[in-house]
């Protein structure tokens, strides 16, 4: 199935190392320290909906999502939060981005084993800063030929991605996490993708099982499998 390969495309945030737990922790120390204006849930619901909003405008990574709970916690305290409360939401950011790389089982088993035959790059969404400080501490970045971070996951930018590593959708192959960003659009362009699943999703990158039906790519249980097709 996977002859006539040349570039092989890693996302990174939770196929590489863990990032969307993190995430979640930040969300409950969020909902913790506005816990006398509303219930978790709610806050919860109300962050999501302002940092959906605010996707055009920030993109996605860490950053924009501390902008996003200021925004939330001055809507849901109408405008009452203190400057102390202001700092611990700063503090909440700022304690994500020093995060240690938690690096996902076999990645680099599967990085040394693929780099000497294929073209490795990562294919990333996120905040520019913070995803090259986070490949330059995971260690990694020696096996990857080209570093691409997307504002967007979409057809048009995998399209744009593909014909400027001047290789055809045949011979690139996308891995990733995410069947929104990783899989659905390659499969629409008649590449490839492998799907690993990880056990948190952020509900934003969520599909509908109807949008799954007849579509073409593999899923395994853990990144080692696909050596299984290489």
């Amino acid at each position: 199935m996977y002859k006539n390969l040349k570039v092989i495309a890693f996302d990174a945030d939770d196929t590489l190392w863990v990032n969307e737990p993190y995430f979640r922790e930040a969300e409950h120390e969020f909902a913790q320290l506005l816990a006398s204006f509303e219930t978790e849930n709610k806050i919860n619901q109300e962050l999501l909906k302002v940092e959906l909003r605010n996707l055009e405008l920030y993109g996605y990574g860490v950053k924009g999502f501390v902008l996003s709970m200021m925004e939330s916690a001055l809507e849901l305290s109408n405008n009452s939060i203190t400057p102390n409360e202001v700092g611990k939401i700063l503090e909440i950011g700022k304690a994500m981005l020093k995060k240690p790389i938690e690096l996902l089982n076999g990645v680099e088993e599967v990085l040394k084993t693929l780099s000497p035959k294929y073209r490795l790059i990562v294919a990333t969404k996120g905040d520019l800063l913070d995803q090259e400080r986070k490949l330059e501490k995971s260690g990694l970045l020696s096996y990857f030929d080209h570093i691409e971070v997307l504002s967007e996951k979409k057809q048009v930018n995998y399209k744009r991605l593909i014909d400027f590593l001047d290789v055809k959708p045949s011979e690139f192959l996308m891995i990733g996490n995410s069947l929104k960003s990783d899989i659905l659009p390659l499969v629409a362009l008649n590449s490839n993708a492998i799907h690993v699943p990880y056990h948190t999703t952020w509900a934003h990158e969520e599909v509908k099982r109807s949008d799954l039906v007849n579509k073409n790519y593999k899923t395994v249980n853990n990144l080692t499998e696909i050596l299984d097709f290489l």
